[in-house]
C-alpha cells in the first residue's frame, strides 16, 4: 500500500516509561503509536524508558499499526543514547522533536544512513515552534527519509503567547503553513493534541476542523480519544457512495466522448475523480486496518 493510503487517523502518545501502557497499546484501535522518550518521561526515567521501548519494539506485536519513537531533541544530552539504543531495533520511524530547519532532519538522516538496522527507518518531524513553521518548506524538502509532519500545538501556543481556543483561530496560520508544506512535498500531516481527554465533544469539533482543513489525522494523549478521532477522520458512508457514483458517471461520460459529467446537479471532471480515487483508497485502508 502506498504510504499516503496507510491510515494515520489516530496517533497515540505512550510514555516510554509506562510498561503497562505499552502492553495495553497492543489492543487499542489507534492507527499508530508514538513511543515517547521526550516530554512524557521524567529526567530520572530517561534511561529506563529507552531500554523499555527498545525491548517492547523487539518483543511485542502491534499488528498493522504504524510505530514511531519520539526521541529527545538534538540539543539534549539524551539524544545520542536514545539513537544508539533505539536504532539497534531497526525502528519503523523516528519522530524528531524541536525541529528548527531542514538541517536538523538532514543530520538525523545522515546518522540513520550509517546504521544498517535503520535502512528502512523513516523520519517524522515535530513542527512546534515559530521557527519550524516559518521553515516548513525547508523541512518538508529536507530528506527522502522524511515521511510526515506532526504539529505540536501546545508548544506553538506557548511560544506564540496565544490562547487555547475551541476554534483554534490563533493557530490557523501555523496549521495551514505546515499543511501546505506537507502537501507540496507529498508528506503525511498530523494535527496536534487536545489536552482535555474527557471532553470528547470539543475533541470532535477539533477533529472535524482538522479533517476539513486536510489533515490526515490527529495525535492523541489518551485512549479515550481514539474512537471519536477514528470516526471523524474516516471517509463516511455518504462520501464513499458519492465517490463511487462520481466515478461511474464520469466513465459513462467518457464512453460518450465527453470530458465531463453531471451528477446531482454538479459538474464532475477529472480532478473530482482523482479525489474520489484517493478517498476510496483511504476507505479501503481503514477497512483493512479494522480487519
Amino acid at each position: 500500500m502506498d504510504l499516503q493510503y496507510k491510515p494515520y487517523r489516530s496517533l497515540l502518545y505512550i510514555p516510554g516509561s509506562r510498561e503497562r501502557a505499552l502492553e495495553k497499546a497492543t489492543e487499542l484501535p489507534a492507527d499508530g503509536i508514538i513511543f515517547d522518550l521526550e516530554d512524557a518521561v521524567a529526567i530520572d526515567e530517561k534511561a529506563n524508558a529507552r531500554g523499555l521501548v527498545a525491548r517492547t519494539l523487539r518483543e511485542r506485536d502491534y499488528g498493522k499499526r504504524g510505530l514511531m519513537v519520539r526521541i529527545n531533541g538534538l540539543e539534549t544530552e539524551w539524544v545520542m543514547d536514545d539513537l544508539s539504543v533505539i536504532c539497534a531495533t531497526g525502528p519503523e520511524a523516528i519522530l524528531l522533536p524541536k525541529v528548527h530547519d531542514g538541517n536538523d532532519v538532514k543530520w538525523l538522516a545522515g546518522y540513520l544512513d550509517k546504521h544498517a538496522n535503520c535502512a528502512g527507518t523513516a523520519i517524522w518531524a515535530m513542527m512546534e515552534s515559530p521557527l519550524s513553521i516559518l521553515n516548513a518548506r525547508d523541512i518538508a524538502a529536507s530528506s527522502p527519509r522524511l515521511k510526515g509532519l506532526v504539529v505540536g500545538t501546545n508548544d506553538l501556543v506557548k511560544d506564540l503567547s496565544a490562547r487555547h481556543k475551541v476554534d483554534r483561530a490563533p493557530l490557523i496560520p501555523s496549521l495551514s503553513l505546515c499543511l501546505l508544506a506537507a502537501r507540496a512535498y507529498g508528506l503525511i500531516c498530523v494535527d496536534g493534541v487536545y489536552n482535555a481527554y474527557k471532553d470528547t465533544e470539543t475533541l470532535r469539533i477539533m477533529c472535524e476542523q482538522g479533517r476539513d482543513m486536510g489533515f490526515d489525522g490527529k495525535t492523541l494523549i489518551h485512549p479515550a480519544q481514539i474512537e471519536v478521532t477514528n470516526e471523524v477522520f474516516a471517509p463516511s458512508a455518504e462520501e464513499i457512495d458519492l465517490a463511487r457514483r462520481q466515478m461511474a458517471a464520469y466513465e459513462e461520460a467518457l464512453a460518450r466522448g465527453q470530458g465531463l459529467a453531471v451528477l446531482d446537479g454538479n459538474i464532475v471532471e477529472n480532478l473530482h475523480i482523482v479525489a474520489a480515487k484517493r478517498l476510496l483508497a483511504s476507505a479501503d485502508a481503514v477497512e483493512k486496518m479494522a480487519g
